[in-house]
């Protein structure tokens, strides 16, 4: 391993400067009070979605529809000295970047970086040389209190000290020999760092697992598919084997109800991928969304949203939680964009659904929904030899990339790909592994910004991109802010759109298409926003300045 720290703080200028060196070496601290359900402090983004609800909407309103047109970049940050990922090409910045005390915390695969908020200066870099499992993407960090949290592509589970980039120890938490990988950033819940795992080449089982802060010690372990042949679940499985190597990853970070105590997952694809003739059944809980106590990782509820997945869509897409009122009763609901085409709306207290709808085109590989809302999978669309025709996408409808909710227009915003594909069985035995089949194919293709009615499921608006291919097309997540704003990648650009009906109000060129969740936090008076686009992350503020 090669740890590079403190780059920026050269040894002659500690020596030099002792008050400066000390002002800069103090330990960014996160306040557990910062971590909220909703309306997080304006002066922090302390977690991958902002708060524990995923709605990716901030109250702050300076920079609002009005003053737009003076949004300029104030700073570029773009990484040096780290030659393109094995296997994956050039440097892409995935991450949300954390912002505490001044100090943004972010990463690739095998690298977290601190830049100074202010200035853009990098404070320090760690660097590690994984030995396996994929470099696809990495989501960013977890932080408590002053410790950093990282996961390598080969299942490292490491602490950082925030000040220093320093290593406090390490944890073994996925073997990259049975092909599992990890990508995701933690989610610290009270004194639990919760994390995810990812692989789904060698037919293994899914899991989420909760880590002691201090140690790094396993506190539980959930696994996605039922233990053994009798427990609940594992009736929807043909026998003890097929649940062995099931699949289920949940490879992004979940959401938090502090008052209800409990998380929400999304579970990936089921396994073998394509080919689902040795695994009838539903294959719980595989493609669900997962209610579990932080505390014990005892399963509270599940809604499974492509049952009996023979199409590779993880639904690990975020479950977004969010408050309202219907027929004049307070609810607590979660809302999901799926993979699968389907957008739900679900009570987060007990799993009941309130909408289960396609969002792009039909859906018709269901053949409608069950009395849980679950969509019924049409045999007849199943991947064959001579192929199916969906009208899904190849790749989903949509992906990782976070979507955003509003309270302001109460719409649930998705950055979507429309169009149809064709999927194939390639492997006919009665029981087979690992890939058995693939999608190919774009028909038809669009790539939009969808804006969904939370209550109905309708479409209130849609902005479709004018270009696809190469750099063209909707990027990234969205943001939404009470300005009035909803900001996501168009194009190559970072764009601004009026959140209630989704007019274009600005737009700047980036170097490379945004390429990860866009935040915003206020640092000495002044609105943020923060994009990663390729190797580069820009800070943007009114004038620049």
């Amino acid at each position: 391993m090669k740890l590079t720290r403190l780059r920026s703080l050269a040894l002659a200028a500690l020596l030099s400067a002792p008050a400066l060196a000390v002002q800069s070496l103090a330990a960014q601290t996160l306040d557990p009070k910062t971590l909220t359900l909703f309306h997080q402090p304006a002066d922090v983004w302390p977690t991958y979605h902002g708060d524990y609800s995923g709605r990716r909407f901030s109250e702050i309103t300076q920079i609002n529809q009005k003053n737009i047109a003076q949004l300029k970049t104030k700073w570029k940050y773009k990484i040096t000295g780290i030659p393109p990922l094995r296997g994956s090409g050039p440097l892409v910045i995935k991450s949300t970047p954390l912002m505490v005390d001044g100090v943004l915390y972010f990463t690739i695969p095998d690298h977290v970086f601190a830049v100074d908020a202010r200035t853009g200066k990098e404070k320090w870099r760690f660097d590690f040389e994984d030995h396996g499992g994929h470099v696809l993407g990495q989501r960013g960090v977890g932080m408590y209190g002053k410790w950093i949290y990282f996961l390598t592509p080969d299942g490292w589970f490491i602490s950082l000290d925030s000040a220093t980039g320093k290593e406090r120890w390490r944890k073994k938490v996925a073997d990259e020999k049975l092909q599992y990988f990890t990508t995701m950033a933690a989610v610290i819940v009270k004194n639990h760092v919760i994390i995810g795992i990812g692989g789904d080449a060698m037919d293994v089982r899914g899991y989420l697992e909760s880590r002691d802060p201090e140690t790094g010690e396993l506190q539980w372990q959930w696994w996605a598919e039922p233990l053994k042949m009798g427990d609940p679940g594992s009736e929807t499985w043909p026998n003890q084997a097929a649940m062995d190597h099931g699949g289920g990853m949940t490879w992004l970070p979940g959401t938090y109800d502090p008052e209800l105590n409990l998380i929400y997952w999304g579970t990936g694809n089921t396994n073998p991928v394509f080919a689902g003739q040795g695994r009838k059944g539903a294959n719980l809980y595989t493609d669900s969304i997962v209610a579990l106590n932080p505390d014990t990782g005892k399963l509270a509820w599940y809604f499974q949203a492509s049952p009996h997945d023979t199409h590779d869509w993880d639904n690990v897409e975020t479950p977004v939680l969010f408050d309202m009122e219907i027929d004049g009763k307070p609810r607590k609901l979660l809302a999901q964009a799926a993979r699968c085409g389907y957008f739900f709306v679900l009570d987060r207290t007990n799993g009941k659904y309130l909408v289960s709808k396609p969002f792009t085109k039909t859906a018709n590989w269901a053949k409608g929904i069950d009395e849980r809302g679950q969509p019924i999978p049409d045999p007849g669309k199943e991947p064959h030899v001579d192929g199916s025709m969906v009208d899904i996408a190849t790749g989903g409808a949509t992906n990782w990339p976070p979507p955003s909710y509003s309270p302001q227009t109460q719409l649930f915003y998705v950055n979507a790909s429309e169009g149809y594909s064709v999927a194939y069985l390639y492997d006919t035995s009665s029981d087979p592994q690992g890939y058995g089949g693939g999608s190919s194919g774009w028909f038809d293709p669009a790539s939009s910004l969808i804006a969904l009615d939370v209550k109905t499921g309708d479409v209130k608006w849609k902005h479709t991109a004018k270009g696809l291919g190469g750099e063209g097309g909707m990027s990234g997540g969205i943001l939404t802010t009470g300005g009035g704003l909803l900001f996501t990648g168009d194009s190559r650009r970072l764009a601004a759109f009026d959140s209630a009906n989704g007019k274009i109000l600005w737009s700047e060129k980036l170097d490379s298409s945004m390429s990860n969740g866009p935040s915003t936090w206020v640092l000495d008076g002044k609105q943020n926003v923060i994009v990663g686009a390729g190797d580069t992350l820009y800070a943007l503020t009114l004038d620049g300045k």
